[in-house]
């Protein structure tokens, strides 16, 4: 472990300061080898069935569109074909997953709307039991012999909520599954997306809520000889709206059960389940995802347990991931390509010996370079845990304060990213500096040699507020030398859920690498104004260089808008106290990094 000194950014003080340690750089993925890789042309027209009834267990329908290869003249080929599921809440007739690529090259897709949303009766509740089952039994459907169309093999592809059902799909161990492709999953509901360090999403969840809750109100297809259905199905999913979208954002704004970590998020949790899956999973992830922080853990787990797993992190927002735009100098071409790669050799059994010398087990665009590296595992032996102090402990008493100002946030990378890409404010998404005003900055000397880090980051801080409660907002950022300010990644913890499950928390040299909190009723610990208490703030994980004569910053504020708001109870206990970030040798304040050897 090697310590450095990140100095507090105010001119009129003269703080000491070190230079970043030397790390060394990886090697590029050269993607010659991937080049003489070629996808099958296309052979096949498409042929498409649309709203076919499927009939689960409890007796609601549900509505599948299934497209088949077909002859030139438009009839579907003879034969039977391996089938590619695919379960979308977002109304497969406004907003297909597509899936013809594949079909021209030999596949089946079946893709259904979810339970309670688009043409599918019921009433929707985001990955609860009967939707997981819906899965299970879709699957075996789509398997069985008695589908002409189908071969009996199986595999899940699609991306955002239709990555994530493929994890509760496959730990069910459906008839005939061969391999997953998941683009963009979470892991762990509440800590990637739904509240992030105890604060509750504002920017994302209402956004999504309102785009399934909106398309499903679309009339469906009309049932020519039961159109009694079609207008049943339409008050379902109605009623579904006032009885779990409703409730769930006002309960979670008020601080009710919704607003804790608990059975309900666990649940809809891939992490949950992920040890149960074992087959062959390429996971495709965005440095600037929603699901930045779980679709890398997963990867994780899978490949600890043994299972056949790939990872891919571009430069993407959650909307950007999905094409998989910008992938010249990776070593895949494009998302569609290595699917079906995936696919063939996994499904169909086509020999593929160069697979594995092709695609590294991880391959990420680096931040700061914007060059693609690759790695064995990920927050394996490849990095070493580096330590920065920030500030200077040479200060015996005091701080520097933090002002709550409710648009800290707003100008910085964060508005883009935690509204999946929709929204940007011009100038801010690319230059963080006038988002760093508004709080306290911390920074390195500049470089003197490159240096590389990729996972998980631990900020590690002494912290004091005027209220009872309070949210931490850090960023972790590269200073270019003409002062411009690249936000790499970004944490969050609030006070009052400050305390650590410690053989959950990962650890790396024997430091806290990722610090995992409770995040429930029973965890919270109280807060007295003005007393310091040691805040370990889970930073996202990240692959990023801070180059020479570059400088690494590390920013402080008690806001980040409009990603996250405090509840009633939140604003109540004082959330918008000033806070003060301590770094004296009593209680000092660090960054934890995992520094590419």
């Amino acid at each position: 472990m090697k310590l450095g000194v990140l100095t507090f950014l105010l001119p009129s003080l003269a703080l000491i300061s070190t230079s970043l340690s030397p790390a060394a750089a990886a090697d590029p993925l050269e993607g010659s080898a991937a080049a003489a890789w070629k996808p099958r042309p296309a052979t096949y027209g498409v042929s498409v069935e649309k709203d076919v009834e499927l009939t689960m267990s409890d007796g609601v329908v549900l509505r599948a569109d299934i497209r088949r290869p077909a002859d030139d003249d438009g009839t579907p080929a003879a034969g039977r074909f391996p089938v590619l599921l695919t379960q979308n809440p977002y109304n497969k007739n406004l907003a297909s997953a597509g899936g013809d690529y594949f079909v021209q090259r030999g596949y089946v897709t079946v893709q259904t709307d979810v339970r309670g949303t688009g043409s599918s009766a019921g009433q929707w509740d985001s990955f609860g039991d009967r939707e997981q089952k819906d899965g299970l039994e879709v699957a075996n459907w789509a398997t069985s012999k008695a589908r002409p169309w189908s071969n009996g093999e199986l595999g899940l592809w699609g991306a955002s909520y239709m990555a994530i059902n493929q994890f509760f799909t496959a730990a069910q161990h459906p008839r005939g599954l061969k391999a997953m492709f998941p683009i963009v999953p979470a892991g762990d509901i509440y800590r990637d997306v739904v509240a992030s360090g105890g604060q509750i999403d504002a920017g994302f969840i209402p956004l999504w809520l309102g785009l399934v809750t909106g398309s499903g109100l679309v009339p469906p297809a009309v049932n020519e000889t039961k159109p009694e259905a079609t207008l049943l199905t339409l008050l379902q999913h109605a009623g579904g709206a006032l009885g779990f979208q409703v409730p769930m954002l006002a309960t979670a704004a008020l601080a009710g059960d919704a607003a804790y970590d608990g059975p309900f998020y666990t649940k809809r949790s891939p992490l949950s389940v992920v040890d149960e899956i074992d087959v062959p999973t390429f996971v495709t992830a965005g440095q600037y995802d929603i699901f930045q922080r779980g679709a890398p853990m997963l990867f994780d787990r899978m490949q600890r347990n043994g299972v056949d797993t790939k990872l891919l992190i571009g430069p993407w927002t959650h909307a950007e991931a999905a094409t998989g735009a910008g992938l010249e100098g990776s070593g895949i071409n494009n998302l569609d390509e290595m699917a079906l790669r995936w696919f063939d050799t996994h499904i169909k059994g086509t020999p593929d010996p160069a697979l594995d010398t092709d695609v590294a087990p991880v391959t990420y665009h680096e931040i700061g370079s914007g060059t693609w590296r690759t790695q064995r595992s990920w927050l394996g032996s490849e990095v070493e845990a580096e330590t920065y102090a920030l500030g200077s402990a040479l200060k015996p008493t005091g701080g520097d304060s933090v002002a709550p100002l409710p648009v800290q946030g707003l100008c910085s990378r964060s508005t883009s990213q935690w509204t999946a890409g929709a929204a940007a404010i011009p100038g801010c998404t690319t230059d963080n500096r006038v988002n760093d005003a508004l709080g306290v900055s911390y920074e390195t000397s500049p470089a003197t040699t490159d240096l590389a880090v990729s996972g998980p980051i631990n900020a590690d801080l002494s912290i004091s507020t005027t209220g009872t409660d309070g949210l931490v907002s850090v960023s972790v950022e590269d200073v270019a030398p003409d002062g411009a300010v690249d936000r790499i990644t970004g944490g969050w913890q609030t006070l009052r859920h400050r305390a650590v499950t410690d053989s959950k928390s990962r650890r790396l040299d024997g430091q806290v690498i990722q610090p995992w909190h409770p995040f429930t009723r029973e965890a919270e610990q109280a807060v007295t104004p003005g007393e310091i208490y040691r805040v370990p703030v889970e930073v996202f994980p990240t692959g990023a260089v801070i180059k020479k004569g570059h400088r690494l910053r590390v920013t402080v504020h008690s806001y980040d808008a409009p990603h996250l708001l405090p509840n009633v109870k939140q604003l109540a206990r004082g959330a918008a106290g000033v806070l003060t970030v301590h770094h004296t040798k009593t209680n000092p304040s660090t960054l934890v990094l995992p520094v590419r050897r």
